[in-house]
C-alpha cells in the first residue's frame, strides 16, 4: 500500500478515537487494530492487549494476523509510528476473537463506517452535503459556504492542470501551492497558518474575503498560464506558479496603496485558541 494515496481520518466510537485510513485507489478503509481492540476489550493498554492476542492468533494459525498491514499513524504524542491496520472485513474477523459486550456495537459501527463511504462513491452529493452541514455547524453563512464549495472545485481544476504537466506527488502540489502563496503574501502556506494561529485547521476557511479573493486570483492565474504554456515537470511549473502568484501580488499592492494599510490579517474564524505548544486549547 502506498500511504501517499491515502487519507488519514479520525473516527469516534463511544468517545474513543479510532484511527482510520481511506485508500482512494482500493476504495476501502483500513482501521487501527490497536484502537478497535482496545475499545472492544476496554483494556487500558490496547497495544499490550493486541500484542498478546496477536501472539495467540499466530499460534492458532489464524489468518486474520497475516492480513494485517502496517502504516504510520499519528499517536497521542503527536508523532507517527508504524501501526497494525486491517480492512473492515478483516477487523470483523479479529473482533470475533475478543470476548466482550462491545463486540456487537462496534461491528455495527464498522459496518456503518464502510457503508457511508460506499454510499458516497455511488452518490458523491452525500459527501458534499456532509461538508455543507459541517460548515453550517461552524457558523458560516450560506453565501460563504457556496463560494467555498466552488473554490474547492476550482482548486481541483488547478491540480488537474498540474497533473497534465507531470505533477503527481502530493509534496509537489504543496511546493507549487507555496510558490503561489509566497509570491503574493510573502509566506508559505504553513507560515501563513502560523501567522493566523492555526494548527490543523484549513487556511482557506480562516481567511478574510480579500485574502480569499487574492488566493483565488493567484490560483486561477496559475491555471490559465499553465494551460497556455504547458510546462512540464516541477521546476517549469514552479516558474508558472510564481507568475500566477505575482498576478495576485500586483492586485494586492495596488489595493493596499489605495487603502493605506495591509490586507493580510492574523484574524481567523476559530472559536478557540491555542495556549501552549502542547496543543491545548481553551474556549473563548
Amino acid at each position: 500500500m502506498n500511504q501517499d494515496k491515502m487519507y488519514l481520518i479520525n473516527k469516534l466510537f463511544n468517545d474513543k478515537t479510532i484511527r482510520t485510513v481511506w485508500d482512494k485507489d482500493e476504495e476501502k478503509y483500513y482501521v487501527s487494530v490497536i484502537d478497535v481492540v482496545g475499545a472492544v476489550s476496554e483494556s487500558k493498554d490496547g497495544r499490550k492487549y493486541w500484542n498478546k492476542l496477536k501472539q495467540r492468533l499466530k499460534e492458532e494459525g489464524n489468518e486474520s494476523v497475516t492480513n494485517c498491514h502496517q502504516l504510520k499513524l499519528k499517536s497521542s504524542d503527536g508523532k507517527y509510528y508504524a501501526t497494525d491496520v486491517v480492512d473492515i472485513e478483516g477487523m470483523f474477523r479479529l473482533i470475533e476473537s475478543v470476548p466482550s459486550k462491545n463486540a456487537e456495537p462496534i461491528k455495527q459501527w464498522l459496518a456503518k463506517l464502510g457503508s457511508e463511504r460506499i454510499d458516497e462513491v455511488f452518490d458523491p452529493s452525500i459527501a458534499t452535503q456532509r461538508s455543507i452541514d459541517l460548515y453550517r455547524a461552524k457558523g458560516f453563512d450560506e453565501k460563504w459556504i457556496t463560494e467555498r464549495i466552488k473554490g474547492i472545485q476550482n482548486r481541483k481544476e488547478l491540480t488537474d492542470v498540474w497533473k497534465d504537466g507531470g505533477i503527481t506527488e502530493q509534496k509537489e502540489y504543496a511546493i507549487l501551492t507555496n510558490e503561489i502563496y509566497k509570491e503574493w503574501s510573502g509566506m508559505k502556506a504553513n507560515e501563513y497558518k502560523e501567522f493566523k494561529g492555526l494548527k490543523k485547521e484549513n487556511l482557506r476557511d480562516n481567511m478574510s474575503r480579500i485574502e480569499e479573493l487574492l488566493t483565488d486570483l493567484g490560483e486561477e492565474a496559475t491555471k490559465e498560464l499553465a494551460k497556455e504554456h504547458k510546462p512540464k515537470g516541477l521546476e517549469a511549473n514552479k516558474k508558472i506558479a510564481k507568475l500566477g502568484g505575482h498576478a495576485a501580488k500586483s492586485a494586492r499592492d495596488d489595493l493596499e496603496k489605495n487603502l493605506g494599510r495591509t490586507v493580510i490579517t492574523a484574524n481567523n474564524n476559530l472559536n478557540y485558541r491555542y495556549i501552549d505548544d502542547n496543543r491545548k486549547i481553551e474556549n473563548e
